[in-house]
């Protein structure tokens, strides 16, 4: 009589890994070794990883057979024995595209192995229209990027989009700024796409909320340091939110999480294209900033948020007292959040960082008041503009570099 393995009665055996997928899960992670330290050698990687010298090798060799990694140069360590051979992750071959669509413009950006980013073109675009019209004009620019790629030797792992709103199982569930609702964001784009490229395999679609690939950017590429948590908010047309908490997005029971746009600062406050009163975003994205400052006859859009940082820059009264008046309420409603979540920093990113030298006390002095630990003061440098170059397009090609990372042999060429 057989018998029957004993599991616990919760955890069924799982079957033992064979030769394949153990050396499939160690290329990924000798890859992912070098793609982490920029530039290392062989004899690193095996110190680093656990495997023999040998086993690496093997590996390596694979890799640079594949595409995925070069050789460039060598490395002397000042020691006896052999200059080791410098590998990095190759800028040609599987790229990641990232395409945020925002109310008023569609970014795309190519990443290749390594992270650069490689091909960009932003177009300002009034994307408050009928979503397949908006979609199909976003993947006319994305075909023409994906031409660009190729003449770097770049061909595409995937695609992802960055869109504001309730985002989940590639519907739009509800984007306010957008007039979207149900929208299969997805299966629309990835359709005009292939349309757009004839004869060319259909590059897989996905897609996230624009904040949620913004915070991944600048956790990846920023100036974060040793940050691991951290609340990362994104001011556009209106206002999204993220949550990082020990180097993973905290997405929530249904993968909305980190909506603080419209966190009511006041409940008899203005109308909210989301049905609400009173909403952050009434108070500090960027169409209320503008009309607060005077500006909402004149100039909008990144022109606009220019042309308000120039009047705050030469003091005039209106304009400053838009900003600070932002700020206050940025805090008032972070305050809670940071109360609620404990985060190392916040990081402020879209439109803010332009208008962070009167933004960001004005945020700082109301989080120095309501924060219950005591810990947020003014000199604690908890309250950070993000970096210049983690925008969500480049934080959505990124996260199909990171699905590269992870399994290389199912992008080999």
């Amino acid at each position: 009589m057989t018998k029957t393995p004993r599991t616990g009665g919760a955890h069924p055996v799982e079957p033992k890994a064979d030769k394949a997928s153990v050396r499939r899960h160690n290329l990924s992670l000798v890859l992912r070794t070098v793609h982490e330290a920029g530039e290392t050698t062989r004899a690193s990687v095996a110190a680093h990883v656990g495997l023999t010298r040998a086993a690496v090798s093997s590996l390596v060799e694979q890799l640079l057979d594949q595409g995925f990694l070069v050789e460039s140069g060598k490395t002397f360590s000042g020691q006896a024995g052999r200059p080791g051979t410098v590998l990095k992750a190759a800028d040609t071959g599987p790229a990641g595209i990232g395409v945020e669509i925002n109310v008023d413009y569609v970014s795309v950006c190519v990443v290749d192995l390594a992270g650069t980013d490689r091909v960009r073109v932003t177009e300002p675009l009034d994307n408050r229209a009928a979503a397949a019209e908006v979609l199909g004009r976003a993947a006319r620019i994305a075909a023409s990027v994906l031409g660009r790629a190729a003449e770097r030797d770049l061909r595409a792992a995937g695609v992802r989009l960055a869109l504001p709103g309730l985002v989940s199982a590639g519907t739009v569930h509800q984007a306010p700024n957008l007039g979207w609702n149900r929208v299969e964001a997805d299966r629309l784009f990835a359709a005009a796409l292939t349309a757009l490229r004839p004869g060319r395999s259909e590059l897989p679609v996905a897609s996230d909320n624009e904040a949620n690939v913004a915070a991944l950017a600048e956790l990846w590429f920023g100036a974060l340091g040793d940050v691991r948590s951290f609340l990362h908010l994104t001011g556009e047309i209106g206002v999204g939110g993220a949550i990082v908490v020990n180097g993973e997005l905290l997405r929530g029971a249904h993968g909305f999480a980190g909506e603080i746009g419209h966190m009511a600062v006041d409940a008899n406050g203005p109308l909210c294209r989301c049905g609400s009163r009173g909403c952050l975003e009434q108070y500090a994205g960027q169409s209320a900033l503008l009309r607060a400052a005077g500006l909402e006859e004149g100039v909008t859009g990144p022109g606009g948020v220019e042309e308000l940082a120039r009047r705050v820059e030469a003091g005039e009264p209106r304009a400053v007292a838009a900003v600070e008046e932002a700020g206050r309420m940025l805090g008032y409603a972070l305050s809670g959040a940071v109360n609620l979540l404990d985060p190392e920093v916040v990081v402020l990113g879209g439109i803010y960082p332009r208008l962070m030298p009167r933004l960001g006390p004005a945020v700082d002095a109301e989080l120095a008041r309501r924060v219950v630990s005591g810990l947020w003061t003014l000199s604690a440098n908890r309250l950070r503009a993000a970096s210049t170059s983690t925008d969500a397009a480049r934080g959505a090609a990124a996260v199909v570099i990171r699905q590269v990372l992870t399994d290389p042999l199912a992008y080999a060429s």
